[in-house]
């Protein structure tokens, strides 16, 4: 049976502690907080999980904990992008050994590889593993653009399921779809524009601020499922004043402290990263308090 992602896949936080150490239980509380909000997966170690500051040992820890703690309740999905294939076979490999059910393998970064070397990238760590493969398009971070055909043609790798696209273009959206054939699933990575994902034909969201209030996204794909149109787009609407708060602080800092303000040990972002300014926090309370969940 071919794995197929689909839903809402929160983009979990990483918990630290005062000193930048990671705090485990802090991620069972997240974990525990989003499942009981519905979701239909966990995402971690991705761009809102601070990837790019964990080392390899943390990861593993990391994975250890959220399996344990998700118990098969819903897929677990691991980022394990990296620059080079070799390292990304790498931490692909670990991840399967942990239990992952799912990876999900961004561009490299920093380097600008052509098309048909990251047609060779993805296909060479496809072969080299068993476990389903979630390609992540994310070129605000990366620099880099995974094309149309580019994609369609990784869709026809048997082990190659789906991809996340976090750009906010929805043509490219709809060309992924009229490109790619089912069962590979087409998911939003950028919440602004979950909503029409889904009506297009997307097959779900990997969300960052499914963090904070995960009943709402659920809520916006179920209705997306039952066909009510209406409640799902005024919930991408009521929904969209927190993902705006992004420009409140440097990313991925604002969920963290959304979090933080509910209750939740999410701890700061690793340095340079810092905080909210007063003003910040003032105004993302206020967004907390416009959703309903902050006094």
């Amino acid at each position: 049976m071919v794995f197929s992602p689909q839903g809402i896949i929160p983009a979990l936080i990483t918990p630290f502690n005062d000193d930048e150490s990671l705090d485990e239980e802090g991620l069972r509380g997240v974990v525990n907080y989003v499942l009981g909000g519905g979701v239909h997966g966990v995402f971690i170690a991705g761009s809102q999980g601070e990837s790019y500051a964990l080392s390899c040992d943390e990861r593993r820890r990391m994975l250890r904990a959220v399996v344990e703690e998700v118990n098969g309740r819903v897929p677990v999905y691991v980022g394990t992008g990296a620059v080079t294939t070799a390292k990304c076979i790498k931490l692909t490999r670990e991840g399967a050994e942990l239990g992952a059910d799912a990876v999900s393998i961004v561009t490299p970064y920093f380097i600008k590889p052509t098309q048909a070397e990251l047609i060779e990238h993805y296909r060479t760590i496809a072969q080299a593993v068993e476990i389903p493969i979630v390609l992540y398009n994310h070129p605000l971070r990366t620099g880099i653009n995974l094309e149309t055909a580019t994609v369609k043609t990784l869709s026809q790798v048997e082990n190659i399921v789906g991809i996340k696209n976090s750009g906010a273009d929805l043509g490219q959206t709809m060309d992924y779809l009229l490109a790619c054939k089912q069962p590979f699933s087409v998911l939003s990575g950028y919440d602004a524009v979950i909503f029409p994902t889904l009506m297009m034909g997307g097959a779900g969201a990997v969300t960052a601020c499914g963090n904070v209030v995960p009943r709402l996204f659920v809520d916006l794909y179920e209705a997306v499922q039952m066909g009510d149109c209406t409640r799902a787009r005024d919930l991408q609407l009521r929904l969209f004043p927190l993902r705006k708060a992004f420009a409140l602080g440097t990313f991925p800092s604002v969920v963290k402290e959304a979090m933080n303000l509910l209750g939740y040990r999410a701890g700061l972002t690793r340095a340079p990263v810092g905080g909210l300014d007063d003003d910040g926090r003032e105004a993302l309370k206020q967004i907390l308090r416009e959703l309903g969940i902050f006094p």
